[in-house]
């Protein structure tokens, strides 16, 4: 029989390592679980980022205009460091609205409704880039020099908070209810990198994972990791959760035998 695979397991609540294991393989014991986070304030501190990148915005279109100049630095040096502030602004408030997302979620009964609420850092993105875009095309006072790299520059801004800005795993209100309902207090395990947690740790798409994390199920899907193992949920039956699509037989379970017994 294959050796059981060793795992560094680390607690979700406290990020310190778990050592504590009762007899017969069953699962470590966790400290009470900790809140999974504010979604309020991420999603105030990302709106104030967004804020601040339409303000880094506004002022690229009065270097544009030739009413503000920043002597120190030439024209096109002012755009591209004012839309290179912009971008950051925008990508770190989409990740704080994406990470308030996933510790409270969106109904998904308006598909269109739970997009929008899902990419606000998308129409964030737009807001804070195409305008700038529009105004430098149609400016006749720029040189061509300046106005075709900045320009270029905030193309590649726009896609770049675009992609950044887009949640491509997003979880509803409803996933995550019937996630809790169904596991209830179970703790779940989850690997550094990822969109699945799994509720046993000899799972083998850990096999290849030296450290996992252990936390309720509300817990990982705080931490981007959405969808349960297909392989888990096969084995305890469980229904009515939202599972990652992987080939059950591609994996075998390493049985571990309870001394006790």
């Amino acid at each position: 029989m294959a050796e059981k695979k060793q795992h560094k397991i680390v607690s979700a609540s406290t990020g310190e390592q778990v050592t504590s294991k009762p007899a017969g393989g069953k699962k470590p014991v966790v400290h009470e679980a900790a809140p999974v986070g504010n979604a309020s304030g991420l999603r105030i501190g990302a709106v104030v980022l967004w804020v601040v990148a339409i303000i880094f915005e506004v002022l690229a279109l009065l270097v544009v205009l030739g009413k503000i100049n920043l002597h120190f630095l030439p024209t096109l040096w002012q755009l591209i460091l004012l839309l290179v502030l912009d971008l950051a602004c925008v990508i770190i408030g989409a990740q704080l609205w994406k990470k308030a997302n996933h510790i409270k979620p969106a109904s998904e009964k308006n598909p269109l409704k739970f997009w929008l609420w899902n990419n606000m850092g998308v129409v964030a993105c737009v807001v804070a880039f195409v305008p700038i875009i529009i105004l430098m095309l149609t400016n006749k006072d720029l040189d061509k020099k300046t106005k075709a790299i900045a320009t270029v520059v905030a193309v590649i801004a726009l896609l770049i908070g675009g992609v950044a800005s887009y949640d491509f795993n997003p979880v509803s209100q409803e996933q995550q209810q019937a996630a809790i309902s169904a596991l209830g207090d179970e703790m779940v395990y989850w690997a550094p990198f990822g969109h699945v947690y799994h509720t046993h740790e000899d799972c083998g798409a850990l096999n290849r994972s030296d450290e996992l994390t252990v936390g309720t199920v509300e817990q990982a899907i705080a931490a981007n990791r959405t969808r349960l193992c297909s392989f888990c949920a096969k084995r305890d039956e469980i229904t009515g959760v939202v599972t990652d699509d992987v080939d059950v037989s591609d994996y075998t379970v390493e049985e571990t035998v309870d001394p006790a017994a």
